[in-house]
């Protein structure tokens, strides 16, 4: 392991891994990371790699359609990464070591016309379904109408619960109070996990393009988003006394501007939590020769703060990247439903 990221460790941040590759899961647990996320991109661009038309040739010839194949194949690139990372989970007796399932992107898609009532139901039947017999996965849902609107009941299933596409305060208290309402309900009360993914290179990229009276604030915002979440997580369950951390998830770590340093969300938000970083991005901070050390409580000024709150709408900074985000969302799995139909022409004769 790198000194870096001894120190990034060091400093209190645990590191999971923003990919479920094979080839890179193992490393990456070499370097320190005690878990990973998966999400329908990371998916479709290992498909499409092609080291996998083994399994998919036999799939498509045992009759499974071109829906079940590409759920099949999250599902064992899934158990894959969780047995690597099981040994963590047996040692932190919980509170680690998970790899997080994200459920299926087209729930949000308005084509399928599903009513909210419907998204609901399915959220909850799908991460009962694929969280069944998984000691270490982590059922991701997104912190949409329907998906907010599903984590209580998920949760007093007793399932670990990584909520995602959180870009607002809002967003975080509606997904952690129905945690807190469901976990309440469950019968392994009070060993439940839930993490909250707050995306954080994103906000800057729309501060760029809808916030361009930003000052010395400007680049600062996803960093000053993520403390000031953080910081109300830390609160929320300080007097609870669980056994198991609730805790934040630093996602959408990469840095998207050639100007800024690669590790700048890293350093930023070193010393708690856990980081979800792209596998470019923690190998930079691995060769990068930085020392980190904890920042993630440490605000900029008030001059900085102030700026913030007078010109960064959090209502329409929200609803903007949510349309994005659900974009992102759901065209992968589309463009992976594609590339096994043209495999399925390609592979079997």
């Amino acid at each position: 392991m790198s000194n870096s990221l001894t120190s990034l460790i060091q400093s209190g941040t645990k590191l999971w891994l923003d990919s479920i590759d094979p080839k890179l899961v193992g490393v990456a647990k070499a370097d320190g990371a005690t878990g990973a996320t998966s999400n329908p991109i990371i998916v479709s661009d290992l498909l499409k790699s092609g080291r996998f038309d083994e399994e998919i040739g036999e799939l498509i010839s045992g009759g499974w359609d071109n829906e079940a194949i590409a759920w099949e194949m999250t599902d064992r690139l899934v158990r894959d990464a969780q047995a690597v990372f099981y040994e963590v989970w047996v040692r932190s007796q919980g509170n680690d070591g998970y790899v997080s399932f994200e459920l299926d992107p087209l729930i949000e898609d308005p084509h399928r016309g599903l009513s909210l009532e419907q998204q609901i139901a399915a959220y909850i039947d799908l991460g009962k379904k694929w969280s069944e017999g998984h000691e270490n996965r982590m059922i991701k849902v997104p912190a949409t109408a329907g998906g907010l609107a599903s984590v209580e009941e998920l949760a007093a299933a007793g399932i670990p619960l990584n909520v995602t596409l959180i870009f607002s305060q809002r967003q975080y208290e509606a997904a952690r109070d129905a945690v807190w309402r469901g976990a309440q309900r469950a019968q392994a009360f009070p060993r439940f996990k839930s993490v909250y993914s707050i995306f954080v290179s994103r906000v800057d990229v729309y501060t760029e393009k809808h916030v361009p009276q930003l000052g010395q604030a400007q680049g600062l915002v996803g960093i000053v988003n993520c403390q000031r979440i953080w910081a109300f997580n830390q609160a929320f369950w300080k007097n609870k006394q669980l056994p198991l951390a609730q805790e934040i998830v630093f996602a959408s770590t990469g840095t998207k501007k050639a100007s800024d340093l690669p590790w700048k969300y890293v350093a930023a938000l070193a010393g708690s939590d856990i980081q979800t970083n792209p596998p470019a991005t923690n190998r930079l901070a691995a060769d990068s020769g930085v020392t980190f050390t904890r920042e993630v409580d440490r605000l900029p000024g008030a001059e900085v703060l102030a700026e913030i709150d007078r010109w960064v709408d959090p209502v329409h900074l929200e609803a903007t990247l949510m349309d994005e985000g659900l974009a992102k969302f759901a065209q992968p799995h589309q463009d992976l439903l594609a590339l096994i139909e043209h495999k399925r022409a390609n592979l079997v004769g």
